[in-house]
């Protein structure tokens, strides 16, 4: 059942987001690759990489509805940070946009009437609260880490045991 072109619009709206978040994921880990920070750079890669993974569940849901995939332009993401809190900071940015455009999706879903949207889209409005948790609580810990660099190492090794996950259900 095709969806209307004007949710078909958003959908892929949202497709190019998660596309720029994996592109911003991936500049941040560059960015802790170069000042040594493995295991935060690590993270950063899952995040990418997660990114990614959920521009295609977009992606696959308008090719199943019928709809044509138009994937917009990509802006280079930003580059330079100047610490790590910097860079967490800038991630909750990006995740608290996401949010926002899916809550916007979800709202565009149902002035269609589109309930067939709405189990897809309610998996990712709970994933995205997950997201923005999680990088808040990063947050917290580099503030109350302050300019420990002892403990930001301990920090970075920690971000470094993140897996990527299997379970991306929806």
């Amino acid at each position: 059942m095709r969806m209307p072109q004007p949710l078909a619009d958003a959908f892929n709206h949202q497709i190019t987001l998660e596309l720029e978040s994996s592109q911003a994921y991936l500049q941040m880990a560059a960015f802790f690759e170069a000042k040594s920070l493995k295991g935060m750079a690590a993270w950063m890669r899952v995040q990418s990489e997660e990114e990614r993974l959920h521009a295609v569940k977009f992606f696959d849901y308008v090719l199943d509805r019928g709809n044509h995939v138009r994937i917009g332009s990509i802006e280079a993401p930003a580059a330079d940070f100047d610490t790590p809190m910097a860079v967490f900071r800038a991630a909750l940015s990006q995740e608290q946009r996401v949010s926002e455009s899916i809550a916007s999706l979800y709202k565009s879903a149902s002035d269609a009437a589109d309930a067939a949207s709405f189990p897809l889209l309610q998996w990712f409005l709970e994933e995205q609260i997950e997201e923005e948790a999680t990088v808040s609580e990063i947050i917290d810990q580099l503030e109350f880490i302050g300019s420990d660099g002892g403990a930001l190492l301990l920090l970075d090794r920690e971000l470094g045991t993140r897996t990527a996950t299997t379970n991306e259900g929806a």
